[in-house]
């Protein structure tokens, strides 16, 4: 029986992480599975672990006041080492661009651990963009023995690195969770209701959407958007609910002070808008469910790129670059960065054109076909599994 050991901190990393769990904990035949998390995101973290019953063997808790990158890998380093020592696993697998990714394959290098990379060779070609996850990919995969990647395009950066680790394509383990959870929604009516009460006290009534009223869903927290970049995506929100009144707009802030301030400052201290709402982070579950609501997803985020698409959403992505290009290739994303005239062309197009918006929406994702994790753990038990091609 191999000892697969599954390290993983932060929201974005749980829900692509927990249902390769659920693989290997069915699989016990095969494997021993361990868990172990960084705490990186705390409270968003748990929220994730406790949807899909996944409970940790080993919690490092790193999270403390005013710790920066350095703080970060430091404390992963330094206590993913006893854990090492303690219950010697075969492999570790760590997931995509994070500072507990890097910081946790590195350590399993230290120990002369394979290293196992979900989601390897997503590439911007640009180190500080997006920062620190670019360098954070490269590193890891530079370490890993098992490069799974999600398509042919990320299997083909890691060639053109010539990564030492053996690549598999698999598709993307995001799609696998975004099927449980529509599946559980779709099958149960009390859970979808009891969501509808969620996003009400969260401060959104979704009952407003009846009708045929139309929701502009958005996240925004990326470090390299803070400062000017960010207030012109802020100032663009604002106006283009002005531009819009029958549209609702609903941004679930993200915790960081650096998010909310500027918003503030835009919106002013109340944040007054008869149909923008301002509500507090949303677990996975309301998230989606909120998502498979909306008509536009306006996003800087890397996963909801994967995850919107597999729901009909079309996806405009305030960065500059992606390292997930198969989505502007397949028409599903299109890059609107930060600037101010771009966002509001772009959303105002999606609101006004219907053939435009039927483009997007109908176009294929290319991310994966819910079979990701299941091919994974073949690769881990030596076994031939099938390749994942995009249609």
């Amino acid at each position: 029986m191999k000892k697969v050991m599954l390290v993983f901190g932060t929201r974005p990393e749980a829900i692509k992480m927990c249902p390769l769990v659920k693989e290997f904990q069915k699989r016990s035949e095969e494997f021993k599975t361990i868990v172990c998390v960084t705490g990186q995101h705390r409270e968003m973290l748990d929220q994730v672990l406790q949807i899909f019953d996944v409970r940790p063997n080993y919690d490092l808790n790193i999270m403390k006041q005013g710790q920066d990158l350095t703080d970060v890998t430091a404390r992963v380093l330094i206590g993913l080492r006893s854990i090492f020592k303690e219950c010697h696993p075969d492999v570790i697998l760590v997931h995509g661009d994070t500072t507990t990714s890097v910081a946790g394959a590195l350590a399993a290098f230290y120990a002369q651990i394979p290293v196992g990379h979900v989601e390897a060779g997503l590439r911007t070609h640009n180190i500080y963009s997006p920062w620190p996850e670019e360098m954070n990919r490269q590193i890891t995969g530079r370490i890993a023995t098992y490069n799974f990647s999600p398509t042919p395009l990320s299997e083909k950066n890691l060639l053109e690195e010539k990564a030492h680790g053996n690549i598999y394509v698999t598709g993307n383990t995001v799609i696998d969770a975004l099927r449980m959870v529509v599946d559980k929604l779709k099958t149960d009516a009390f859970l979808a209701e009891e969501q509808n009460k969620v996003l009400a006290a969260a401060g959104y009534n979704v009952t407003r959407l009846n009708n045929g009223k139309k929701l502009v869903l958005i996240t925004g927290h990326r470090r390299e958007n803070f400062g000017d970049g960010f207030i012109q995506m802020v100032t663009a929100m604002k106006d283009l609910s002005e531009k819009y009144p029958e549209v609702d707009f609903v941004y679930p802030m993200h915790l960081n002070p650096n998010v909310r301030k500027p918003i503030h400052e835009v919106f002013g201290e109340d944040l007054a808008c008869p149909n923008f709402f301002f509500i507090e982070p949303l677990q996975y579950l309301e998230f989606v469910y909120l998502m498979s609501k909306a008509t536009i997803v306006l996003t800087d985020s890397g996963g909801i790129q994967e995850e919107a698409p597999g729901l009909g959403k079309p996806v405009l992505v305030m960065r500059d670059t992606t390292e997930r290009p198969e989505a502007l290739a397949s028409g599903t994303v299109h890059l609107v960065g930060t600037d101010y005239d771009r966002i509001m062309f772009e959303v105002s197009i999606l609101l006004d054109d219907v053939a435009a918006y039927e483009k997007m929406s109908k176009a294929v994702n290319p991310y994966g076909d819910g079979q990701a994790c299941r091919r994974i753990a073949d690769v881990l038990a030596e076994k031939e599994t099938d390749r994942y091609e995009v249609k």
